[in-house]
């Protein structure tokens, strides 16, 4: 991973956007759709972020220096090189958004990704996240511990779970889930012998089960590029040792050799 994906306020806020093409009104229009205030240079002092978006090499460059130097965050159309960020391709079903991006080097193939999730994802997905929101002092109140409501929310929102996000009308059962005498997934261990130090060599399987892993216990030898295929907020602890806990826990061992 290269970038470090956020989501930034800007609704209310000045953004600078610099050029008058057709890749300039794109940005202002983007910009104006989360709600910012697009202004030029010289309101540079009240902005955090920029955009540049000038044909001329030489003046998108002398641009993008001019404002880093006042302090700000600069995107420059066409020139990674110069971006201290970049613009992901945005499928949206607000509040929801799904950010792709692929670190400026291509956007027809983050166009395209997009394209295909957005036939995947339902408008639907943007009631249930509002009606999650609402329900959130109800959710707190029937899962009083942190670990098992996510656990909760975790099979709630699994493929065929109560509400499956790709399903219509998820957002309609949330009560009834609140309702219901579920209380999560039951505590889970399993093992993961790995053939292989690359990560695309994990099975479809394998794969689910780190990114739902509470827990990850693995052999001081397994590479970085396998653990980051896990949920961040997983605890990774080496082996050998003893962990007393609960949640869904995967070791992760090398396949003996020899």
């Amino acid at each position: 991973m290269r970038s470090l994906p956020l989501f930034h306020r800007v609704a209310g806020e000045r953004v600078v956007v610099l050029g008058d093409g057709d890749a300039a009104e794109a940005k202002r229009r983007l910009v104006e759709r989360a709600g910012g205030r697009c202004c030029g240079e010289a309101e540079a002092h009240h902005a955090r972020l920029a955009f540049v978006a000038l044909d001329d090499a030489q003046e998108a460059r002398a641009a993008a220096m001019r404002l880093k130097g006042k302090g700000l965050l600069v995107n420059v159309t066409d020139r990674p090189e110069l971006c201290d960020f970049t613009v992901p391709s945005v499928l949206d079903r607000d509040p929801v958004l799904v950010a792709v991006g692929t670190g400026g080097a291509s956007a027809g193939l983050a166009k395209h990704l997009r394209l295909r999730l957005e036939a995947l994802l339902p408008p639907s997905v943007g009631r249930l996240a509002e009606g999650l929101y609402a329900a959130r002092e109800a959710i707190r109140r029937r899962f009083p511990d942190a670990t098992d409501r996510r656990r909760a929310l975790d099979q709630a929102l699994a493929e065929s779970g109560a509400l499956d996000p790709l399903r219509e009308h998820a957002a309609e059962r949330i009560e009834a889930w609140l309702q219901s005498g579920t209380n999560g997934a039951p505590d889970s261990c399993v093992e993961i012998v790995l053939t292989s130090d690359d990560p695309d060599d994990l099975t479809l399987r394998q794969a689910r089960l780190l990114g739902k892993a509470d827990t990850i216990l693995h052999d001081a030898d397994v590479p970085l590029a396998i653990l980051n295929r896990a949920r961040a907020d997983a605890v990774h602890q080496p082996l050998p040792g003893n962990f007393s806990g609960h949640g869904h826990t995967v070791i992760l061992r090398r396949a003996a050799t020899g």
